[in-house]
């Protein structure tokens, strides 16, 4: 059994459930402690946090990920328990498998393999890993984030281990997000009985006609790296439950998933703008998971790209597509950030896994590329 996959089932084993961590820093703070890194643990609430940096010289390049997963959900779901590392038919089966304990494993290995080989380079690596990913993120990387830029340490490369894969490994290289906003609307009216609607005011109609309007629009066209804003609701709630009741609110959750080509204070102007028109007694309530960013093509992307081509044999593509990650906040102090990582077409799900053999290509492509960008 090769070392990176030995690592990547250690690290399963460890039941580091958002946003424990379950000593899963540990295990990996040991290792690079014995490379010779500088290790600031930054313990917020109950989050866990560790920044580690070997060398002073530039260019840096960063390594970034998260050690807590995501619940199991019912374990009468699983094949095997979730936390036991099993090994079947290739595939490495557990919580975490592929997001995102295998490309934590395949950091550090392929940082060991990298210093056997260069143990002087000419830049430095470091990690940032955090256990409040998956969970709330208020108290993980961006906490991290917001140190290190209060001391003005910047980043030159950032690989983020997320698993970006689709159809096959190494097919998809992601070098921006899309920004999330959120908005939690309660359109107000007058509750009464539903035989006498001349003295109540119900929400759900006045609401309807400027839902259809925020439905039907066109925010914009995206761009060369990003489809267009799109708008949707998540849920909708009015009502006391009888069925003689008009209600007295209606509450709407919605998000939009935006490009570049907006920004959050223009989507919320234009909202308002179109709840105004429609008459509506309402109050508005936003949140800001995320502004969009990207990386546009250059020596980064290039140089992994090329590590996935020489490997895998597959030209990777650029995108975009998918949820938030926290590239979004590491992306402040970061010129050039990417995610890569395994297949994901098994995250959140019952039965997660990654096919062995991808930890240890894996590893050797984080390797590759370490070489060509600070050997």
């Amino acid at each position: 059994m090769n070392s990176t996959l030995q690592l990547a089932r250690d690290l399963i084993r460890l039941d580091s459930t958002t946003p424990g961590d379950a000593g899963c820093q540990p295990l990996l703070i040991a290792r690079l402690e014995g490379l010779g890194f500088s290790i600031e643990r930054m313990r917020h609430g109950d989050v866990d946090n560790f920044w580690a940096r070997r060398g002073s010289r530039g260019p840096l390049l960063c390594f970034a990920g998260h050690t807590d997963v995501v619940p199991t959900g019912p374990l009468a779901g699983w094949d095997c328990a979730p936390f036991a590392a099993e090994i079947r038919d290739g595939k490495l089966y557990g919580r975490g498998a592929a997001d995102m304990k295998s490309s934590l494993a395949a950091f550090v290995t392929a940082i060991e393999r990298f210093l056997a080989a260069h143990p002087d380079p000419k830049g430095s690596i470091a990690l940032l890993i955090t256990s409040d990913e998956e969970g709330d993120a208020i108290d993980g990387t961006v906490r991290v984030v917001d140190s290190l830029e209060a001391r003005r340490e910047r980043i030159d490369y950032c690989i983020v281990g997320e698993p970006t894969s689709d159809a096959v490994f190494g097919d998809t290289i992601k070098n921006g997000r899309r920004g999330s906003l959120s908005g939690t609307l309660t359109v107000k009216g007058i509750q009464g009985h539903i035989a006498y609607p001349h003295l109540a005011r119900n929400p759900v109609h006045a609401l309807a006609p400027a839902l259809a309007e925020l439905a039907a629009r066109r925010w914009d066209e995206g761009n060369a790296h990003f489809p267009p804003t799109s708008w949707q609701v998540s849920n909708i709630r009015a009502g006391t439950g009888a069925g003689n009741v008009i209600p007295g609110t209606c509450e709407v959750k919605f998000n939009f998933r935006f490009s570049t080509e907006q920004t959050a204070d223009a989507l919320k102007a234009a909202t308002r703008d179109i709840l105004d028109r429609h008459g509506l007694e309402y109050d508005l309530a936003w949140s800001l998971s995320g502004n969009p960013f990207l990386t546009p093509p250059g020596i980064l992307t290039a140089a992994i790209s090329t590590a996935i081509e020489s490997t895998c044999g597959v030209s990777p593509q650029l995108s975009t597509s998918g949820g938030t990650s926290d590239g979004r906040f590491i992306k402040r102090i970061t010129a050039e950030l990417v995610e890569f990582g395994p297949i994901n077409a098994s995250i959140h799900k019952l039965n997660e896994h990654v096919a062995v053999s991808d930890i240890e290509t894996l590893a050797h492509i984080y390797f590759l590329t370490l070489e060509k960008l600070i050997a």
